[in-house]
């Protein structure tokens, strides 16, 4: 089997348009929740959200023209594609376009797009339906994007499984190359949801924080005891995964190695996860056999952890349970910072796993001031450390009871 290194990273969320930005923001334990100002949210249970701000959207990558024919999670996505490209030196004349992919998913993908046309068909008749409405809805389209944008002619897919999206997206492209079915996959996951809909949506499915209106940055709080639900957050992240031999080949910088990859279901409810953990436990656990690592060779754990009353303590109990023999071990949540970012989430979040592996830092879990429940696992509160790690697991669970986990390493 050949091993699957990362060369390339993007992402734009909460904390900003760039890599740099973001991973320099999340360190210094910045916040990138804010007050929902894109539409009037007067009367919605939650009016905060880790808005992105439209002047970070780059239109020199994506044209305003562009952008008006496209829905806002295609053309976040567009933009970390584009940074992972340039950051991995891609030329392609130096690959071949029919075993260089795309694999980039969405949770929702072009919601607000569909809640638009469907407010235009009801007020103003099907005349005025954009014949770029089914287009710049469909989730397939970013991966479609991306692939016409840099020739990219190898597979082509887009996965949709909740808030497991991302981390499926580079799951799945790493099992293509290494079983040399790819030797390049542009993979990850965007998601553009803050939207009258979006936001009332999970608001009735009681999901949303609805504690910390008045106080923003406050509102994310991973396994403090006044948590309340997630806050919703927006953006992308994109990697460029090679077969190792591949991208030495062409000389390129290499961050890392994905090691194992596994993926379970609850077969339990609808939104809520398995009492047990077991589902997210399995996916923990076949990602670890897959990398042939033993448990005490994880140092950090990149958290799922959406700030929700119930999830939180499942998925640590299931941490504890595999790797609670681990004495030195590390946890924490970046959506303490940039809120849950769904389909999204787990891409951008290895993003900043790599990030960790590269400058010897964890970074935090932001207003964890009362945790809930005592444990050995340290939970990086408040603020960053310094702490070299050589191999790193990366959670992500959505609704449907879909789990899936991948280890990162040097």
């Amino acid at each position: 089997m050949r091993r699957v290194v990362v060369t390339g990273l993007g992402t734009i969320n909460p904390l900003g348009n760039t890599v740099e930005s973001s991973w320099g923001a999340l360190i210094n334990s910045n916040s990138g929740i804010s007050q929902i100002s894109k539409f009037d949210v007067d009367g919605y249970p939650c009016t905060i959200a880790g808005n992105i701000d439209d002047s970070l959207i780059n239109d020199q990558i994506v044209s305003q023209r562009d952008q008006r024919k496209i829905d806002r999670f295609i053309a976040l996505g567009l933009l970390a594609a584009h940074e992972a490209l340039v950051d991995s030196g891609f030329n392609a004349d130096d690959v071949s376009s029919l075993r260089s992919g795309v694999m980039v998913g969405s949770g929702i993908g072009g919601l607000d797009t569909i809640y638009k046309n469907s407010s235009v068909l009801d007020n103003q008749g099907i005349r005025k339906i954009s014949p770029f409405f089914i287009p710049s809805s469909l989730i397939n389209l970013l991966s479609g994007h991306i692939s016409i944008r840099y020739n990219l002619k190898g597979p082509n897919s887009s996965p949709v499984t909740a808030c497991a999206t991302g981390t499926h997206a580079i799951g799945d492209s790493f099992t293509l190359i290494k079983n040399g079915k790819a030797d390049l996959m542009v993979c990850g996951g965007a998601e553009a949801a803050i939207c009258p809909l979006g936001i009332a949506g999970f608001s009735a499915a009681r999901a949303l924080c609805n504690t910390f209106n008045d106080q923003p940055t406050k509102g994310s709080r991973p396994w403090d005891k006044d948590r309340s639900g997630f806050v919703m957050g927006e953006g992308a992240g994109v990697l460029v995964l090679e077969d190792l031999e591949h991208a030495k080949k062409r000389n390129a910088k290499i961050y890392g190695e994905i090691k194992g990859y596994g993926m379970a279901g609850d077969a339990f409810h609808i939104t809520k996860p398995s009492e047990d953990g077991n589902g997210g436990f399995r996916a923990m656990e076949m990602a670890l056999k897959e990398s042939g690592l033993s448990s005490d060779k994880i140092q950090y754990v990149n958290a799922h952890g959406t700030s929700t009353p119930v999830g939180d303590i499942i998925e640590l109990r299931a941490v504890e349970k595999l790797l609670g023999s681990n004495k030195n071990l590390f946890m924490s949540s970046n959506k303490s910072a940039i809120g849950h970012l769904l389909g999204a989430a787990g891409a951008v979040e290895a993003v900043f796993s790599f990030k960790s592996l590269e400058t010897k830092t964890l970074p935090p879990t932001l207003n964890l001031d009362n945790p809930e429940i005592s444990t050995n696992i340290n939970l990086i509160p408040h603020e960053a450390i310094s702490k070299p790690v050589d191999n790193i697991i990366s959670n992500s669970f959505g609704f449907g009871g879909t789990n899936a986990s991948l280890i990162f390493g040097n």
